[in-house]
């Protein structure tokens, strides 16, 4: 589920669609979090769909860490890659804004969490684009990734959730345990999918 005050825009023909802010939404603030209305597609079922509509699942999915493909039922599947995201996917199974996103911005994520099996060519532009992401940005930026997730959550209580009724209890217990005791930190390492490792190039 996407945060409320987001709305879908057309960008232009090459970018297709994205997700842009009605509102200002600070820094800390939950943007997206798995609900029950997900469509949860196994490692099973994705094979026996037809190439066609292996293909829509392809461009409007995220693997998780058991390797199920999970596509949005609001249009949090059209929010866009950006090398300078702000927001990105954290170990509790949330996206977190990290820095203050305008109203008027488009809301942007980090791919490469996304346990990509493939590579894929960016469009982004901004400066320091990777210009491709693959399979091997997991292992290559997590720690970069978890720098940015930890400065972050660290407002996750001074700004408004109104998706935090969505976050299942035992996350919020994990969160609980985060700010008594920081050391008890969930990395973002932690969706990765579970068996594969590809060592850092």
């Amino acid at each position: 589920m996407i945060h409320p005050s987001t709305e879908l825009k057309y960008i232009e023909d090459t970018v297709g669609y994205g997700v842009f802010a009605t509102q200002d939404i600070p820094e800390g603030t939950i943007v997206y979090v798995k609900d029950s209305l997900e469509l949860v597609i196994s490692p099973t079922d994705y094979l026996m769909h037809s190439k066609d509509v292996k293909e829509m699942v392809d461009k409007y999915s995220y693997m998780d860490q058991n390797g199920d493909r999970i596509v949005s039922w609001d249009f949090a599947k059209y929010v866009n890659h950006c090398c300078n995201c702000n927001t990105i996917s954290t170990g509790y199974g949330f996206e977190i804004a990290i820095r203050d996103i305008k109203r008027g911005e488009q809301i942007t994520d980090e791919y490469g969490i996304f346990n990509l099996d493939s590579e894929m060519t960016l469009l982004c532009g901004e400066p320091g684009c990777r210009k491709t992401i693959g399979p091997n940005d997991f292992d290559t930026y997590y720690k970069d990734w978890d720098k940015k997730i930890v400065k972050s959550i660290a407002k996750l209580f001074e700004v408004d959730q109104p998706l935090m009724a969505f976050v299942e209890p035992v996350t919020r217990s994990e969160l609980d345990a985060f700010f008594e005791n920081p050391e008890s930190y969930k990395s973002v390492y932690a969706l990765k999918l579970k068996g594969l490792h590809i060592p850092a190039s």
